[in-house]
């Protein structure tokens, strides 16, 4: 009597389970940001990463508030430049990876006043510039946060990604 007691409250949260995994993926975030969009901001969010410290006066408040920003702002800037999207002019690196690196970056420049201590002279703006980049490189269109970039084969099958991307084609 109690193995069948218990098969049932398995049951039961086997059910429950499946039911709430349902919902949430019936409710899963989707990525609203365009491409375009995406290469448009970043140029420009590099430009004034670039020049923020010059905008905000941070020249004065710490080495770390007024290099990191610089250093950030020209790996952006480089990226956009070589990034696979319509507004990119060399077309060589993934997007994807240019997300990644967007939101490690962002998160970087978010902590960083706290990081390197000058949070008691000013952290808004890296706060809110790094911010920005963290939900670009999150919310964008083919983000390998909320997008999946590869179909998966059942077990036991031996294929290519590259099929599946177009690479093959010639």
């Amino acid at each position: 009597m109690q193995n069948l007691y218990l098969w049932q409250q398995i049951t039961v949260k086997r059910y429950l389970l499946g039911t709430n995994i349902n919902i949430i993926n019936q409710h899963k975030m989707k990525p609203f940001i365009s491409t375009t969009v995406y290469g448009v901001l970043t140029y420009i969010l590099s430009l004034t990463l670039i020049a923020s410290p010059w905008l905000f006066g941070l020249v004065d408040v710490s080495s770390a508030a007024l290099f990191l920003p610089i250093y950030i702002g020209w790996l952006q800037l480089i990226m956009c430049i070589f990034a696979d999207t319509k507004v990119g002019f060399v077309k060589q690196f993934p997007v994807q990876i240019h997300m990644v690196l967007d939101v490690v970056m962002g998160f970087i420049l978010m902590v960083s006043p706290w990081l390197y201590t000058f949070s008691s002279k000013v952290f808004l703006p890296e706060l809110l510039l790094g911010g920005l980049l963290f939900f670009l490189g999150i919310f964008t269109k083919n983000s390998p946060f909320l997008t999946r970039t590869h179909r998966t084969a059942p077990e036991g099958q031996l294929t290519s990604t590259d099929s599946f991307e177009g690479r093959l084609n010639v």
